[in-house]
């Protein structure tokens, strides 16, 4: 049986840090360490960091947490759920989410160009956000006469389509919720 390992991140972006620690951690302030939240680069795993000590961090910078030496941060804490995340981790999250896309937009349209079917009935472009039946059937009709070479050529080849970078975007959030079934992105 081929077991599915656990995805890694090599790098996160900071959301929020928090140098007194957790805020609901009712120890006294002298037993809390700094933490740092953070998500993935590149499975968009919401992770919760403990920054190495006397280290500063500011939302939105990228810290590298792989398996080599890492600069700032000494362990990774565990998985977090959107509901843990600070009010600045939330308000930014969707901020970062959308610089990632931008800055990984080939990878998305390479998405749009390869979706596979999920079932006989539904395609997993009807898991876009704002893509019904008649959105997906163009995309994939319009994908099969010439791949798609950026967002905005979506937009110009399918008629009345959402903003595909957004509707990522929302999708990604989606499944960060964890109300999802099938996951596209995360994880």
């Amino acid at each position: 049986m081929d077991q599915k390992q656990p995805a890694k991140e090599e790098s996160a972006i900071v959301l929020d840090f928090l140098p007194h620690g957790d805020p609901f951690d009712m120890r006294p302030s002298h037993k809390k360490t700094p933490i740092v939240q953070a998500i993935g680069k590149e499975h968009f795993l919401l992770l919760e960091l403990i920054p190495k000590k006397d280290v500063v961090l500011q939302p939105n910078e990228e810290v590298y947490i792989g398996e080599g030496k890492r600069e700032k941060i000494h362990h990774i804490s565990g998985r977090l759920t959107v509901d843990k995340l600070t009010e600045t981790a939330r308000t930014e999250l969707e901020f970062i989410l959308t610089s990632i896309v931008e800055k990984n937009e080939k990878q998305f349209i390479d998405f749009f160009n390869r979706a596979p079917p999920l079932t006989m009935r539904m395609h997993s472009l009807e898991l876009i956000p704002g893509f019904g039946k008649k959105h997906s059937f163009e995309v994939l009709a319009a994908r099969d006469e010439k791949p798609f070479e950026s967002f905005e050529d979506m937009k110009n080849r399918v008629k009345l389509l959402p903003d595909p970078k957004k509707a990522v975007v929302k999708r990604i959030m989606k499944e960060l919720d964890g109300t999802e079934k099938h996951s596209l992105f995360v994880g």
